[in-house]
């Protein structure tokens, strides 16, 4: 009897450990073991797919999101009245003038960019981590019906695409920061800083070191909270495959998981909105900072 116990034990835990390797997994597309193209059908075959493998669920997504945040805004921009807007274009130009009031706040030089690449990167990061409000087995169900192994409906939880946003912004800064104040400056900020010209090597090693955190850091907060975030939801959606029959353990196992999804996602609903501020914000300071110069 005890055997028995420890079989559906190991079971349900293979079980379980199933379910979330399936849901972390993306839809990855490159060159399989044998040679030829093609989308890998386990996590195995993506792994020995290497760098140049690329997540297409991620991609997909990524992109269609984008594509729903300038049809919505450059409609809103075209159909635009004076009189009395609708709700649609009370929210855009609530939205606008919300960003605008943050890029004011913290960007202190004339940069006619700045602004609307805020607006870019708050909304595009707010619909990206969004995606982790939907159920977790809907979207996954679906394109197993339609013979698509995985995808991952949330491109935030990946980290090349947090990854990939943060090293365009950190090209920006590059940019920025040898356009403003000359690549003299920039290597001056880089070797005199702080200790001044005898210290150069331990200068560089520090401005080094901080100037390459600031996009490692922008897309590990970002992937981190939000991979953190579709675990939990993971785990929760567990409570649901242990629910067995309509015995006081099942239905209390069940009621757990009803309060805790539709808590989990309330609160991160905040997390959402908030992981997307962080980004936009750290984004206008590291341009403001490429803008100044040091003295």
């Amino acid at each position: 009897m005890a055997h028995a116990a420890t079989e559906v034990a190991h079971e349900a835990a293979h079980t379980s450990g199933d379910y979330i390797k399936h849901h972390l997994q993306n839809l990855t597309y490159g060159q399989l073991p044998d040679g030829t193209w093609g989308v890998a059908h386990s996590a195995a075959e993506a792994k020995a797919m290497g760098f140049w493998a690329l997540n297409l669920d991620t991609f997909i997504m990524s992109l269609l999101l984008g594509a729903i945040f300038l049809f919505v805004f450059r409609r809103v921009a075209t159909t635009i009245v004076t009189g009395t807007p609708g709700s649609l274009q009370n929210f855009c130009e609530w939205a606008i003038e919300f960003v605008d009031t943050s890029v004011r706040g913290s960007f202190s030089s004339k940069n006619n960019m700045v602004a609307p690449l805020a607006l870019t990167i708050f909304f595009w990061v707010f619909m990206m981590n969004l995606m982790d409000l939907i159920p977790i087995d809907w979207v996954p169900l679906l394109m197993s019906s339609l013979g698509v192994p995985f995808f991952k409906v949330v491109p935030s939880t990946d980290p090349n695409a947090t990854f990939g946003m943060a090293i365009g912004v950190f090209l920006l800064v590059l940019y920025y920061s040898v356009k403003m104040k000359g690549l003299g400056g920039f290597m001056g900020e880089l070797t005199l800083q702080p200790f001044g010209k005898w210290g150069m090597p331990v200068n560089f090693l520090l401005e080094g070191v901080n100037l390459i955190a600031k996009p490692i850091s922008l897309a590990l907060r970002l992937f981190g909270n939000m991979y953190a975030g579709e675990m939990i939801f993971i785990l929760i959606a567990l409570m649901g495959g242990a629910w067995a029959g309509f015995s006081l353990g099942g239905v209390t196992l069940f009621g757990s998981q009803i309060l805790l999804s539709l808590g989990w996602a309330i609160f991160h609903i905040l997390i959402v909105t908030l992981q997307a501020f962080i980004f936009m914000t750290l984004t206008v300071v590291y341009l403001d900072m490429a803008h100044q110069e040091h003295h």
